[in-house]
C-alpha cells in the first residue's frame, strides 16, 4: 500500500475514483440527474480546479489506485474509497495518513452521511458545533482532533 500525491497525468484514473464514490454516497440526497452528471469527465475539471487552488491531493494505490483525499492546509477534503473498495481499511489509511499531514486536522461532514461520520468519530474526531446549512434537510458538520 503506497500514498502519493496526484500529479497532472493521474487526474483522469483519480477523477473515475472520485466520480464513482461520490455517485455513491450521494445517491440517495441528490436526484439522479445530477448524480448522473458527475461523471469522471466532471470531476476531473472538479480536481484540477482544487489543485489549481492550491490544494494537495493524495490516492492510495495497493498496487491499482482506489482512493484518495485532498488537503488545504489543516482541512481535509475529497476523502473518496472507490465503491468496490469500501470496508478495507483504505479510507482509514487516508484519512490517518492526511491527519497527520496536519496540526490542527478538521473536516467537513454531510449530516447524511453516516458512514463518513462513525469512521471520523472512531479515529477521534468530534463535532465542533460548526455547521453550513445547504437546504433544509441537508448540512455540513465540522469535526476536528
Amino acid at each position: 500500500m503506497e500514498i502519493r500525491p496526484v500529479l497532472e497525468r493521474d487526474l483522469p484514473a483519480a477523477a473515475e475514483i472520485h466520480a464513482a464514490a461520490w455517485r455513491e454516497s450521494h445517491r440517495e440526497i441528490c436526484s439522479p440527474e445530477f448524480v448522473e452528471a458527475h461523471t469522471a469527465q466532471w470531476q476531473e475539471r472538479y480536481l484540477r480546479e482544487e489543485l489549481s487552488r492550491g490544494k494537495t491531493l493524495y490516492w492510495l494505490l495497493d498496487p491499482e489506485p482506489v482512493g484518495l483525499v485532498s488537503l488545504w492546509e489543516d482541512t481535509i477534503e475529497n476523502l473518496y474509497v472507490h465503491p468496490d473498495q469500501q470496508g478495507r481499511g483504505y479510507g482509514t489509511a487516508l484519512l490517518e495518513f492526511a491527519a497527520g499531514q496536519c496540526k490542527a486536522p478538521r473536516l467537513w461532514v454531510l449530516n447524511t452521511n453516516h458512514r463518513a461520520r462513525r469512521l471520523y468519530e472512531k479515529l477521534g474526531f468530534v463535532l465542533t458545533g460548526r455547521e453550513t446549512v445547504l437546504s433544509e434537510t441537508l448540512k455540513e458538520l465540522e469535526m476536528t482532533r
